[in-house]
């Protein structure tokens, strides 16, 4: 777990945990085994299912995300994406905010880039900006295809989501 700005954390699973601490708050951003856990299901959970994208417990955001070589579809993203965010924002003045994904490179680290952009922590006229300077708080990060040109593609539209 690496601390990226003041409060905010970005790890992997080996970070994660689902117990209510009254110091923390934490951003799940995967499927397995987080979001899977929470909602309670195996295999595919049915886009019409009112948890499918995100399920919330106190101090705790779930996401349903995976890394995919396709950029992700703003239609699914643009809703995860603006309540991390929110969640970030509305938790980070009194709490440790940690975001983690599976392994730490892509999604978590990705949430936490947009984050600071948004905040001009960090460059943010363009993803190319953003990471140069992000890359120097977090070295390992290493965004996987789909996340990459989602942010690519919609740059503008996450400056603006929330």
């Amino acid at each position: 777990m690496i601390e990226v700005s003041e409060n905010l954390y970005v790890g992997n699973e080996y970070d994660c945990f689902y117990e209510t601490r009254e110091e923390w708050v934490v951003i799940h951003a995967c499927k397995h085994p987080c979001h899977v856990r929470k909602v309670g299901y195996s295999g595919k959970l049915l886009q019409s299912h009112p948890e499918y994208l995100i399920s919330e417990g106190k101090g705790h955001l779930f996401l349903n995300m995976v890394d995919m070589q396709q950029p992700f579809s703003p239609v699914f993203t643009h809703p995860i994406m603006k309540r991390a965010l929110e969640f970030i924002e509305q938790n980070i003045l009194l709490k440790k905010v940690l975001i983690h994904c599976n392994h730490g490179f892509s999604r978590s680290p990705s949430i936490a880039l947009m984050y600071l952009a948004k905040k001009n922590k960090i460059q943010n006229k363009s993803l190319q900006d953003a990471y140069r300077d992000f890359i120097k708080l977090y070295p390992g990060y290493t965004p996987g295809n789909g996340i990459y040109l989602y942010m690519q593609n919609n740059w503008q539209e996450i400056m603006d989501l929330v």
